[in-house]
Order: C-alpha cells, then structure tokens, then sequence
C-alpha cells in the first residue's frame, strides 16, 4: 500500500485513475481547486483536498505532499490564456516538483503529452504554443530532479471504453483512451522499470504491464 496524490485531481484522467489505485489498495488523496467537485472525487474513493496549486507557494505544496509515497501530476490549465498556462502547466508544475524532493515523496509520475519538449515544434503564432513551452520546461525540471520520475506522453485523447492494450511506439495522429491512460498511469507506479522513462505511446496490441516492462 503506498500514499498516492493525485494534483489536477477533478481531471478526466484522474477521475478514472483514482478508483484503479484505490481497487489496488492504495491510499489516494486528490488535489482539487474547486471545492464543488469533491463530492465527485469522493464517489472515487479517494479523499478530496482543496487547494488552488497554482496560487500555492513551495511550502505549502510541500505541505500537501508531507505524507506522499508518490505523486501523480495530471493537473492543467486546460487552455485559455497563456498567463494561466506558465502559471499552471509550467510554474505549478515545476513548484510540485521541488516539492515532491522537500517531502521526500520519491516517486513522481508526469502526464505530459505525445511530441512534448524543447523541439516540440509548435508555431508562436499558434494556440498550442504556450502549452507546449510549459510542458517542455516541466519535463526537463523533473527529469533533472532527485526523484524516481516517469514521464508519460501519450497521443491524442479519447473517450473510448479502455482496451488495456497500447504501443509505446507511439505514431503522430494516433490516439488512446482516456481510460488506458489512467490504467498505464496506475501501471508505470507499480513498475521499476519505468522509473527514469519517457513513454509515449497510443492505443495498440500488447497488454500494458508487458508493453511498461519492455
């Protein structure tokens, strides 16, 4: 059993993922910003923490993670402007990350994105950009961190039922479940061999613990 929190914990990747993590007997606290959501945290199983990450200093998310075994960062700004993109999806991040080291919380799990880091490639001009600067600037912050980190980067999300099957060679304009998400998270925390990875991957053929495993 370890201490698992989920930051970005109302998400609809974390709203699947908590359940699974619970099933498996973990203890599993989700962080959400928005009070009225706790009762849909609760139906998981999960216990519901407010508090708005993105207004928090280091100390007070080192404060939310004192008990952590392990963190899972599924949070975001989920577009808008740019401002609340660096706030949330860089600055927040990269604050949770030095955090998870001032708690001791070893085990960090990021949700990044198919195609993320510093040649992602996206235009200034376009929509997408400030996105794709934040992420790039996380990943690189946790991949320099006294952490076990993993970093997960699927392809374009769906709402399809979940297969439990994925190709971690992932291809550009793939796709993969919301749902397989959530179940590669729970997986890559219960896998060594993830430990210190960037996986990107999309909705394929092999079971999810092989495909974590090769």
């Amino acid at each position: 059993m370890a201490r698992i929190t989920i930051i970005g914990g109302h998400g609809k990747v974390a709203l699947l993922l908590a359940p699974l993590l619970v099933e498996a007997g973990h203890e599993v606290t989700s962080i959400i910003r928005n009070p009225d959501h706790e009762q849909d945290v609760a139906r998981t199983g999960a216990t519901a923490v407010v508090a708005d990450v993105a207004a928090s200093d280091i100390d007070a998310i080192t404060e939310l993670l004192a008990d952590s075994d392990a963190v899972v960062w599924s949070a975001g700004a989920g577009g808008g402007s740019p401002e609340r993109t660096y706030a949330v999806d860089r600055d927040a991040a990269i604050r949770s990350i030095d955090a998870a080291v001032a708690a001791e919380a070893r085990r960090y799990v990021m949700v990044s994105y198919f195609g993320a880091g510093p040649d992602h490639g996206v235009d200034p001009s376009d929509g997408f950009y400030a996105y794709a600067e934040a992420k790039a600037a996380a990943d690189a912050h946790l991949r320099d961190a006294d952490l076990d980190w993993t970093i997960l980067a699927p392809s374009a999300l769906t709402l399809d039922e979940p297969t439990g099957r994925i190709d971690v060679h992932a291809q550009e304009g793939a796709s993969v479940s919301r749902a397989d998400v959530a179940a590669v998270i729970a997986a890559a925390l219960a896998e060594p061999a993830t430990i210190g990875r960037t996986v990107s991957f999309n909705s394929g053929d092999v079971p999810i613990t092989d495909a974590l495993r090769g």
